[in-house]
């Protein structure tokens, strides 16, 4: 054999073995990623899937509605207060609100647009139900979400109202 030969086989070698050495390196960060997505809770859908957003009713005479909570250590400790009655007091012809029986964690920040069906906690021991959409200035930590909001302004009607919170 030649040099030429004998070199062009022996780069040709090497760069197959390159090639496979550089696909396992991509094979082993591709996992490693999917990993780290999952320890963060950027998991697949699959994984989403099974997991279930935490819960409550919310009930107002006859009618009850869904919350959706979030995932955070202020509806979390809301879920420990279940069940719960509370006289929720007229404010500003947009929320209702009452303070509860012991404060709760705080993390407040000023969420700008308030959505009729929020669920908030003003300082750290007032529930606070909003059934119109406005701007504010005010902070609030979230604790969760109604899930339909309609048929929420007139079930809280105006003036005080008793309403349920319960486990889902």
């Amino acid at each position: 054999m030649d040099r030429l030969h004998r070199s062009s086989l022996r780069n040709g070698r090497h760069g197959a073995r390159t090639g496979a050495a550089l696909l396992a390196m991509a094979i082993a960060i591709s996992a490693h990623a999917a990993d780290v997505r999952r320890d963060v809770g950027g998991a697949s859908n699959s994984h989403a899937a099974t997991q279930e957003q935490p819960s409550m009713w919310m009930t107002v005479g006859t009618q009850r509605f869904a919350v959706a909570l979030e995932d955070n250590p202020t509806a979390r400790a809301l879920q420990q207060l279940l069940p719960i009655t509370l006289d929720m007091e007229e404010l500003n012809g947009n929320e209702k609100h009452a303070t509860l029986p012991r404060s709760l964690p705080a993390r407040s920040a000023r969420p700008g647009t308030i959505r009729a069906g929020d669920v908030l906690l003003y300082g750290d021991n007032t529930l606070v139900v909003f059934y119109e959409t406005f701007t504010s200035s005010y902070s609030y930590t979230r604790i969760g979400r109604i899930e339909s909001s309609a048929g929420l302004a007139s079930a809280l009607g105006s003036g005080k109202q008793r309403v349920t919170f319960t486990v889902r």
